[in-house]
């Protein structure tokens, strides 16, 4: 069912997936009227509960209603969300015939008037996993009609000149006809009950309107015939690439470029002309050899207003199932409109969005001149990318951080990041995504941001202000996929039943008819056709270019090869989690294009997989200035999880740094003991946590001192970290909590897996940060994420014993720098459920200092324990931290120009002191005297290099940042 596609998260789980079922129905009365109570009756016997995981004959009502003219949407006001029915759509079980039944007013039930059809469905509470029965329609009204010829909704693909049929009946005696072609009456028949009129000689294109009226009912009956304007042939304009091109000099003129092998035609529709293309735009074909592009250039067009478009791509004999006629819009489109998701975008989110064009079905685009260049700061066009190996990355999603679900929600938290000391954000998937409420992974249209977040401007916005503050921004991008109503699964799809939405066909030059791994989503991509690798090239470019984008974290690499069908020998599983050559192949082309736009862009794969393809691209281009290599996902959940619940099991966390794994020559692992995939440390505390006499896991705020310690042991670890929001909180809210509050990991038989659906945010209501046990966490991880972000020693090389222990030892140290500096570091922690005397192992003995609080520890044997609470944990370090100042503060809007610096540079700020210290932690120079803000600071003395710089203003607050001496 299409519709459902169009209103739904469409995100499919990984393991097996239930089947639509055929279900056995009646309606009673049938034929009923609007305001007629009908009782709907399913046959107990037909359905198999069990496959759907039912439990308690739950099953629910999913419906929906047209208007009179079979397209207009009447809404769906009691279905809930897929993933949990709203209970007034629940059926009544009637365990003495074994039938359900559901009663129901159409009028009273969709809250509207007017309805010419409704549909509806049978599904599971929870419908993921296809837990639903097939779609059943029903007409509403004794009085129907029925359009014989041509198809309701169709359009007719006709010669210049050609003639058309239009027969329609109708029930309930005779009905008055009146035939409208583009808003203007052709044919009336006053009274009969089976029309018929051929017009003909038609030269123009034509929307056909057919309304039937019997007493004060009236439905209207809708189709079109598209004349094939035999395209011009003329050879493109050099330098056009496909989508809209701006005239650099002209802003009255855009001239669009589609790229359509196998179609025959192509009108532009849009606002400027009406939305009824006349032979004037029908775009031309290039006349170059073997050329499939075609194209078309608007003039006339008013600086600064918004036109929306769409093609009409149109084929004169297309293969079975495949319709004549798409109109799409444009597949590079920066900003679409949608009928389906934009009126439930708050105006606050998204103020002055332009309007969706009355009359047009399916997306459109927005093309507008003249429009000025977003004025980015020179804090992000002199942005220097904190280094990979010194990388805290926040995960989040838009829609769950904060009440309004929104960029401005972000930008309004921009210190709650900042006091966190992290020094990256990444965003889960903001590309145009079908739906509101959804991950993002859903994605159309991989080229346009999704409105429900907020403007283009407001995302440029947020940008530019994390790099004032030293943050990078990552986007998580998933081009292993596209869905349904995206235009190149579109314009090449089997299309059966006609409702504008299918399947790729094995004519389309993008999509493979089925997927070529084991773990997909939508419809699958394939990486070998030159067309995706073009329109995977051109998205890059469009985020770093436009959105000053400083990495992607690229969605579900696995399925990038196409070397494992389902019937692979040895199975499509173990094939896809296997070397495949292809895909090593093409994502370091994925991964050498960005690098050529940007040369210190972040690529981070999910793959999840063995070391020896991992390797190929974590060591990919390592050698080179500045260091490539791909950083790879590190997913240590269960292993970090076993020791927040103190259980010494499957606890080994040695693989946590990047040499560990075989053969990696750097720190490319981006390990993380969370992300949004999986369960939350704090929830299986309290659920399963141990527990020994009065120590009890389970109870919330011992679970809570436990995570400072999980911090200790993970994010110190040398490399790339991330952190999944909240967990800096001890967020303790399952991952798979539904809306109404129910937790529901697939395992539940009632309602199934509630993992996409949307969160609340009890952290700001609540506000966490003033619980003490919460905000423990949260300074503690700052305090480490700003040792490690700042003090040269955790860039060295780690020793972690390749053990289960639930008293875990790390050993740092970096021997680049000198004895007088923070060198090594000793990191121990208890995570059992009763005290320990800790092992040791200090690296020689001497006054260490412990890098919490800089207090003195003195070590006379260096194997001497240490006893630690369940819980406790320290950070010892042969000298104190110079950088990492427990007073930390960032001031805003301080930035160092220029960036890299040859000579001098200056600041943004008045100062009373500025210290230059190395990567190695020795102070090099200090400027004493005050000065004022754009006073040149000379460093022409300074050697090439990276250097830290700590401003001090006149209240004493500091901020440390980062330049290059060129």
């Amino acid at each position: 069912m299409k519709k459902l596609i169009l209103l739904l998260l469409l995100f499919v789980s990984l393991g097996s997936v239930a089947q639509q079922q055929t279900v056995t129905y009646s309606i009673s009365p049938n034929p009923f009227e609007e305001t007629t109570s009908i009782t709907i009756t399913i046959d107990g016997n037909s359905i198999n509960e069990a496959i759907w995981g039912v439990t308690g004959n739950a099953l629910y009502l999913w419906t929906w209603a047209f208007g009179l003219d079979d397209i207009t949407d009447k809404g769906t006001p009691l279905n809930g969300s897929w993933d949990a029915s709203n209970e007034a759509s629940k059926f009544t079980y009637n365990g003495s015939n074994d039938t359900y039944t559901k009663t129901l007013i159409p009028t009273t039930y969709y809250n509207t008037t007017n309805i010419g059809k409704i549909g509806f469905l049978i599904k599971a509470k929870n419908g993921n996993g296809d837990k639903k029965s097939q779609d059943i329609r029903a007409e509403v009204g004794s009085f129907q009609v029925n359009l014989t010829s041509p198809a309701q909704n169709s359009t007719t693909i006709l010669s210049s000149g050609s003639n058309l049929s239009i027969t329609a009946t109708n029930t309930n005696g005779v009905a008055s006809y009146n035939l409208k072609s583009n808003g203007i009456s052709i044919n009336t028949n006053p009274s009969t009950a089976s029309y018929s009129y051929n017009h003909i000689n038609i030269s123009s294109n034509q929307n056909y309107e057919l309304e039937v009226t019997q007493g004060v009912t009236t439905i209207v009956k809708k189709f079109t015939a598209v004349v094939n304007p035999n395209t011009v042939t003329e050879t493109i304009p050099a330098g056009l690439a496909d989508g809209i091109n701006y005239n650099p000099t002209d802003a009255t003129k855009a001239t669009l470029v589609l790229d359509a092998p196998l179609k025959d035609f192509v009108y532009v529709a849009g606002s400027f002309n009406n939305w009824q293309p006349s032979n004037a735009y029908a775009m031309k074909k290039d006349a170059t050899s073997g050329s499939t592009k075609f194209w078309l250039e608007l003039t006339g067009l008013v600086s600064g207003t918004n036109y929306s478009y769409q093609y009409w791509v149109g084929e004169s004999t297309p293969i079975a199932n495949s319709p004549a006629l798409v109109k799409t819009a444009d597949p590079y489109s920066t900003l679409v409109l949608s009928p389906y998701d934009d009126a439930g975008i708050p105006a606050a989110t998204y103020p002055n969005m332009p309007v969706y064009p009355t009359g047009q079905n399916y997306e459109v685009t927005v093309l507008k001149t003249g429009q000025t260049p977003y004025a980015w700061s020179t804090a992000t066009t002199n942005f220097v990318k904190p280094e990979k190996d010194k990388l805290v990355v926040y995960e989040l999603l838009v829609r769950d951080f904060d009440a309004n679900r929104n960029y401005q929600n972000i930008i309004d938290r921009i210190d709650y990041f900042k006091n966190l000391k992290i020094n990256a954000i990444e965003l889960m998937p903001v590309m145009e995504f079908e739906g509101n409420e959804s991950w993002g992974y859903n994605t159309s249209f991989h080229m346009a941001l999704d409105k429900f977040y907020g403007s283009s401007a407001k995302l440029k916005e947020l940008i530019d202000l994390c790099h004032q503050n030293g943050i990078a921004v990552i986007l998580d991008i998933a081009l292993n996929h596209a869905f349904g109503r995206n235009p190149m699964i579109r314009m090449w799809m089997n299309d059966p039943d006609g409702d504008g939405f299918g399947s790729p066909t094995a004519e389309n030059p993008y999509f493979n008819t089925v997927a070529m791994h084991s773990y997909n989503v939508g419809e699958d991509f394939n990486h070998q056709l030159p067309r995706t690798q073009n329109y995977v090239k051109r998205v890059i470019k469009q985020w770093i270019e436009e959105y000053k984008i400083d990495g992607f974290r690229w969605d579900l690499t696995k399925g990038f090869t196409q070397k494992c069908p389902s019937n692979v020998a040895g199975g499509q599983e173990a094939c896809t989690g296997s070397y495949q050559q292809d895909r090593v192949d093409i994502l370091k082309q994925y991964a050498d294009y960005s690098w050529s736009l940007d040369p210190t862009h972040y690529t981070i794969f999910e793959h999840l997989g063995g070391d020896s393809e991992e390797r190929e691209w974590a060591n990919y281009r390592f050698a080179e200035t500045p260091s490539k290599g791909v950083m790879m996902w590190g997913n240590l959940n269960n292993n970090y999880n076993q020791l927040s619940m103190g259980y010494n099991s499957s606890n080994d966390i040695s693989r946590m740094y990047s040499p560990n794994h075989t053969g990696f020559l750097g720190n490319r692992v981006m390990g993380y003991a969370e992300s949004h995939d999986e369960e939350r440390l704090m929830y299986k505390n309290l659920q399963f946590g141990n527990s020994s006499g009065s120590y009890n896991v389970k109870t919330l705020n011992t679970a809570l001192s436990r995570m400072s310690a999980i911090g200790a042991v993970s994010l110190l670890i040398p490399g790339p970290k991330m952190i999944w929001h909240f967990g800096e909180l001890g967020w303790e809210s399952s991952i798979f909590t539904c809306t109404d509050g129910i937790v529901n990991d697939n395992s539940s038989t009632i309602t199934g897996d509630c993992k996409l659906a949307t969160k609340p945010q009890p952290q700001w209501v609540s506000n966490w940060l003033s619980d003490a046990n919460r905000n423990k966490i949260y300074s503690d991880w700052a305090r480490m994420i700003a040792l490690k972000t700042t003090e040269p020693v955790f860039s060295g090389t780690a020793t972690i014993p390749a053990t289960t222990t639930l008293t875990p030892n790390i050993k740092i140290t970096n021997s680049s720098l000198a004895g007088s500096a923070l060198k090594d570091v000793l990191i121990i922690a208890n995570l059992d459920v009763t005290p320990k005397n800790v092992a040791t192992g200090f690296q020689y003995t001497g006054s260490w200092y412990n890098l919490m609080d800089n207090s003195t520890y003195n070590v006379t044997d260096v194997n001497a324990t240490i006893s630690l609470q369940p819980g406790e944990f320290r950070i010892y370090g042969n000298k104190s931290s110079v950088l990492a100042l427990s007073d930390f503060q960032t001031m805003n809007d301080i930035f160092i120009s220029p960036n890299p610096a040859s000579n001098y540079f200056s600041l943004t700020t008045d100062t009373a002191k500025i210290q230059i210290y190395a990567i190695t932690g020795q102070l090099i120079k200090t400027f004493i005297k005050p000065h004022t803000k754009e006073y040149q600071y000379n460093i022409s003395e300074l050697s090439n290099g990276l250097y830290f710089i700590k401003v001090y203003n006149e209240d004493n607050k500091v901020k440390v940042m980062k330049f290059i001496k060129q």
